[in-house]
């Protein structure tokens, strides 16, 4: 996605133009309150394929009208996409009620689909062991790369947006950008900082410059990260898919599991509501299941 056009802004003919004055301001809002480039993006496809549709008024809305579009889209659609549509949906109308676009609500909590919540997939230890085992042997700035992700539980952006000068060698911490903007400070294993250390050795001093670059000298970007760890897990031999957000959740796993506290495994993860943190301990580890062992026999 190219940052330097403005991906907030709908420019598509087929929403009709009162809607999509509307829907720009929405997407403006969404910019303004510091949303993703991925997030605005997606929020404006979903509505572009609402209102190109809808062409009524958005004042002349009722529940069952928007009731009918969302039936005809979720057709083939796994309730997870469904819930996701409904709270963009949502959100926009929200958003016209609060500016007197439209005077009554539209949108009605029963729609939403019942989604049994899904555990994390991440890799046990022996999954664990051959991956890191295979990073040996691996050009030293992807070593560096799947070791940062193993250690510090970043988010593929915020691995992707270091430069030199977040990283700090001594002292083991990463200054990192995560959602919302918002910087803070992470830690990373003494065989991460070694293998880091070996990398910067193969750049130049510009500490100005991205942690990891690819072969053309710019900045690595999400995709690129995700081709490095979907060939580590390929390689290694792998039965689930190996991507940044297993190393997320190995990561936390791996935390839970050497007894550190859901708060602190939060903070290095960046959430900001503990309930997202706490899907974690509802994933047996294995020193539960061998105490339990030890118990039940």
């Amino acid at each position: 996605m190219n940052s330097s056009e403005k991906y907030w802004i709908c420019k598509n003919e087929k929403v009709p133009k009162k809607s999509r004055d509307i829907l720009n301001e929405y997407l403006l809002s969404l910019k303004t309150e510091n949303k993703t480039e991925a997030t605005v993006d997606k929020y404006r496809r979903v509505l572009e394929s609402f209102l190109q549709v809808i062409t009524i008024s958005l004042n002349e809305l009722t529940p069952e009208s928007v009731r009918t579009w969302l039936d005809e889209f979720s057709i083939g659609k796994k309730p997870t996409t469904v819930d996701l549509i409904l709270s963009v949906l949502s959100s926009f109308f929200q958003f016209c009620l609060d500016e007197e676009y439209i005077e009554i609500v539209v949108m009605k909590k029963r729609w939403r689909p019942k989604i049994p919540k899904a555990l994390p997939k991440f890799l046990d230890a022996f999954e664990y062991a051959r991956v890191k085992q295979f990073t040996e042997q691996l050009p030293i700035r992807d070593r560096a790369l799947i070791l940062l992700l193993f250690s510090t539980g970043c988010r593929v952006t915020e691995v992707s947006n270091l430069n030199i000068e977040d990283i700090d060698l001594t002292k083991r911490t990463a200054n990192v950008l995560g959602k919302g903007k918002k910087f803070r400070s992470t830690f990373f294993s003494e065989e991460c900082s070694l293998a880091l250390r070996e990398h910067l050795e193969t750049r130049s001093l510009n500490s100005t410059e991205p942690l990891f670059e690819n072969k053309f000298g710019n900045r690595l970007q999400d995709g690129g990260i995700r081709k490095v760890l979907q060939k580590v897990g390929w390689k290694s031999g792998l039965k689930q898919s190996f991507h940044p957000h297993c190393c997320r959740h190995t990561f936390a796993t791996n935390m839970l599991a050497r007894g550190a506290e859901l708060e602190l495994i939060a903070d290095i993860l960046g959430h900001v509501n503990l309930n997202t943190t706490r899907i974690y301990a509802q994933i047996p580890t294995e020193d539960m299941m061998l105490k339990y062992q030890n118990i039940m026999g």
